[in-house]
């Protein structure tokens, strides 16, 4: 991603490491120190999850397989108006705060290693296999550090949940089933999210070549390539998403079917595996069972990637910016 500016770029090389005047390793990516990337990364990542967050608190209440009846919707504005009525205003926002917490190391990680892999890649092949590669490599940092975000978000997110908080949440899960609990959605989240984020990216970077072929800062561009891919890859990606809620959720009655295979965890019964989940959504809603919740999700997904792109990109080139010529030429000496 090249941006317009006043950096002297003529001989630096494409991929740097040098010393800080501490002594401490500094990398230059494509003429951007890391930490342009680290801190574009956490700050996008902030705030897409934090703005759209009541959406995704609705995608995961749409996702149940067998609702309550006081949590039984006919689509996402339905699903707002009733929480906010009988749940209070405040409840779609309900476990925010670890988002919040989680996110910003989990982008940095995530656009940072996407940046350095496509650095390293770049001209090694067909530019749109390099885009995926770099985002398979991103997805694996971004969601070891995000699924225990998850398991913690989606079950107090959840019709009538049990806990308190988020460390009411943690701890409950933790005693009754274990630490693997917070990874039990792991092996789905990444083939669910390798995919995904695989097209996203690809989806992005096309979009934004033809809708800004200079390939200076556009934030029209950003805003429409990154809501695209968004969209397009959440649509693509939503069955393996509704497992991941099961497992992450462990909805208690998809647990009391007994037609469901399910393995005891500590103190409980859980269900586990993606294809276990996959077959369980399949027992209990058919073929449409995959789908539930698609609306949601790339409702929440066109405006979060749009808002995520924005605001990475206009922090990188900012960021970017605030580094004069001296200081760059210090960098790269």
């Amino acid at each position: 991603m090249n941006f317009s500016s006043n950096i002297s770029t003529e001989n630096m090389s494409e991929n740097l490491p040098t010393s800080s005047p501490e002594g401490s390793p500094t990398v230059i990516i494509n003429n951007h120190n890391t930490s342009v990337y680290i801190m574009a990364g956490a700050a996008a990542g902030i705030m897409e999850h934090c703005l759209m967050y009541p959406v995704d608190s609705i995608k995961t209440r749409l996702q149940s397989l067998r609702p309550h009846p006081k949590a039984a919707y006919k689509g996402v504005s339905d699903a707002f108006r009733q929480i906010t009525k009988n749940e209070g205003i405040l409840r779609p926002l309900r476990g925010i705060n670890i988002v919040a917490l989680g996110a910003g190391p989990s982008h940095a990680l995530y656009f940072c290693s996407y940046e350095m892999m496509k650095s390293k890649l770049n001209g090694k092949g067909n530019t749109h296999v390099t885009n995926a590669l770099s985002g398979v490599v991103a997805t694996l940092f971004h969601d070891g550090l995000m699924n225990p975000v998850e398991v913690v978000k989606q079950r107090l997110q959840v019709y009538d949940s049990p806990y308190r908080g988020v460390f009411h949440c943690a701890t409950q899960i933790l005693k009754t089933e274990g630490i693997t609990a917070f990874y039990r959605s792991f092996t789905t989240q990444v083939t669910m999210n390798i995919p995904f984020h695989s097209t996203h990216f690809v989806t992005y970077e096309f979009m934004r070549e033809r809708l800004n072929p200079e390939g200076g800062y556009n934030p029209r561009a950003h805003l429409l390539a990154g809501a695209t891919a968004g969209g397009v890859a959440a649509a693509v990606t939503t069955p393996l998403d509704v497992a991941k809620t099961l497992l992450n959720t462990q909805e208690k009655s998809v647990i009391l079917n007994s037609s469901i295979k399910k393995i005891p965890a500590k103190r409980r019964l859980v269900v586990t595996g993606m294809f276990n989940a996959l077959k369980t959504i399949y027992v209990m809603r058919g073929i449409k069972g995959y789908i539930r919740g698609m609306k949601a999700r790339v409702i929440y997904q066109m405006p979060s990637c749009a808002i995520s792109w924005s605001v990475y990109e206009f922090f990188k080139h900012y960021l970017s910016l605030s580094i004069s010529d001296e200081e760059m030429m210090d960098l790269t000496v």
